[in-house]
Formats: structure tokens, C-alpha cells, sequence
């Protein structure tokens, strides 16, 4: 049966520090550039401020985690548990497996395995990892990037970990690549289907193509300048998925102005009703 689900990006002006990782071309490595922001509430907080609110999971960006060491991984877990929320997701927002730069495509690879055990250690189901930034008319760079994943989901399934690659980013902005991965990683690679990240005439067209085979739906909302959703467009794609016999999580996604509870609780009011009636 669906269920509610949240991403901690639709909260990202409450967690503190934004962390974001970047490739730095003079030193050929990750480096980490902070966006210095308040914290109102704490990572280690939200599961049980979620479970209050009757979400069942919750999805973590990982540029939300303060640290990562043992200690910090453990409490997280725990929190998790404590609350009865599921870690559905630990989404990597960094990475391009796609790169025909091998010493980029390597390194890349390492951080990202490095975050997949992280994933293990903090109670993650799953890490999302970006397919590639490169066009998707690329097909070279569609092959390189089939094989890292079927090496990330194999290196994952040993942790306890499922990989799963989204419609997110350059290569998978196309519903024909994504099902392309899909079918070339066979059962090591699960998918995420956003609402949002298709554009285009056909983008219904597409989400009807790709939610089928999804593990977990981002239901985001296109909203205007107040933060009010095209309810219309929103309820299009809803209806999508439950034609499809969608049973996965609604992760529910809101990035736009002023209270990010309040525009959480916009989103949630339209989703609520498949969500009872699925």
C-alpha cells in the first residue's frame, strides 16, 4: 500500500549547514563547500518530529549529514528505529559515473562507495546515485555508466544496501535511458521517479514509462512565486501512479517560498487521498 514519505530537502532551509560536495579540477578531488545557514532542527530530531506527523520514511540528501563518523552513523540509526521511521533513501546529490575522464569517473566511484557504506552503518535501505551528467544522446556514456552501477550495486548488496538511479540529472532526463539502465543492471539497480525532473511535451508520456518500474515516487509539485501548487498538473501525475498500481512511498518534495511546513502541508493534502484510496 502507498505511504507517506518526506525528503529532508523539502526542510533544507531548517537543517543547518548545506554541504555540498563539488569535483575541484585543480586538486582532481571532492572537496566540500559549506552554505552556511540556521539550525532549527537537527537531523537526529526529525524521524520522530516525522513520525508525529504520520510520515513512515523519510529520504536524507546526504549534503544534511553533520558528520560521519561511527558514533554519529549509530545515533542516526537509532533514531530511526526509535521512531519507527524507515531510512527508504540516502540520496547522493554528487557524482558523475558518466564521465569519460577515467580519473574522475575513479575517484567518483570511491566517494560514492564510501557513502554506500556509510548507508550500511546508519540503517539506510537504499543510496541513490546520479547516472551521469552527460548528454543523453551519449550512448558511450550510457554503457560506462550501466557498468559502475551494476559494480555500485553489487558493492552495495554485500552492505545490506539496494542502489537505485532516478530521473535526475543530464543522462536520465530521457524516460528511453532510464529504462535502458534499467534493463543493463537487470536486479542490482531499483528507480525513483520525480515528477518534477521530466520537461517537455512529454513528460506524462514519460512518467507513465518509467513509475511502472519505480521503487519510490518524489512527488513534487510545480508551484508559483506564493508557493501554491499547480494542482491540476500535480493530480495528472498522481493519477498516473495509481494507474500504474503504484505501491512504493510518496516522497513528498517542496522547494519553493516562505514556511517549508506549510508548503510541505500544501503538497501533502494532494497526495493524501490516493494515499487512502490506492
Amino acid at each position: 500500500m502507498p505511504f507517506l514519505s518526506l525528503t529532508s530537502w523539502s526542510l533544507h532551509r531548517l537543517l543547518g549547514p548545506l554541504r555540498w560536495t563539488r569535483w575541484d579540477e585543480s586538486t582532481r578531488s571532492q572537496i566540500t563547500a559549506a552554505q552556511e545557514q540556521p539550525e532549527h532542527l537537527t537531523l537526529l530530531e526529525l524521524p520522530a518530529v516525522l513520525a508525529d506527523k504520520g510520515f513512515a520514511s523519510l529520504e536524507v540528501c546526504h549534503f544534511h549529514f553533520p558528520e560521519t563518523s561511527a558514533a554519529y552513523l549509530t545515533a542516526l540509526k537509532q533514531s530511526f528505529q526509535a521512531a519507527n521511521v524507515r531510512f527508504y533513501t540516502l540520496l547522493l546529490e554528487y557524482g558523475d559515473i558518466s564521465s569519460a575522464d577515467e580519473d574522475r569517473r575513479a575517484s567518483d566511484i570511491a566517494w560514492i562507495k564510501g557513502w554506500i557504506d556509510i548507508a550500511a552503518i546508519a540503517g539506510a535501505e537504499r543510496v541513490r546515485v546520479i547516472a551521469g551528467d552527460a548528454e543523453p544522446s551519449d550512448v558511450q556514456a550510457l554503457e560506462r555508466s550501466a557498468r559502475v552501477i551494476q559494480e555500485l550495486g553489487e558493492y552495495a548488496s554485500s552492505r545490506g544496501v539496494r542502489v537505485v538511479t532516478e530521473n535526475f540529472h543530464s543522462l536520465t532526463s530521457v524516460a528511453g535511458n532510464c529504462l535502458a539502465l534499467l534493463e543493463k543492471c537487470e536486479d542490482v539497480l531499483g528507480f525513483t521517479s520525480d515528477y518534477g525532473n521530466f520537461k517537455g511535451s512529454d513528460k506524462f508520456e514519460a512518467l507513465a514509462k518509467t513509475i511502472p518500474f519505480s521503487e519510490s515516487i518524489h512527488a513534487k509539485a510545480q508551484t508559483d512565486s506564493e508557493g501554491y501548487p499547480d494542482e491540476e498538473e500535480f493530480i495528472r501525475c498522481m493519477e498516473i501512479a495509481k494507474q500504474a498500481g503504484y505501491e512504493g512511498p510518496f516522497t513528498l518534495v517542496y522547494d519553493g517560498p516562505g514556511d517549508m511546513w506549510d508548503g510541505i502541508e500544501r503538497v501533502r493534502k494532494l497526495v493524501v487521498p490516493y494515499v487512502t484510496s490506492m
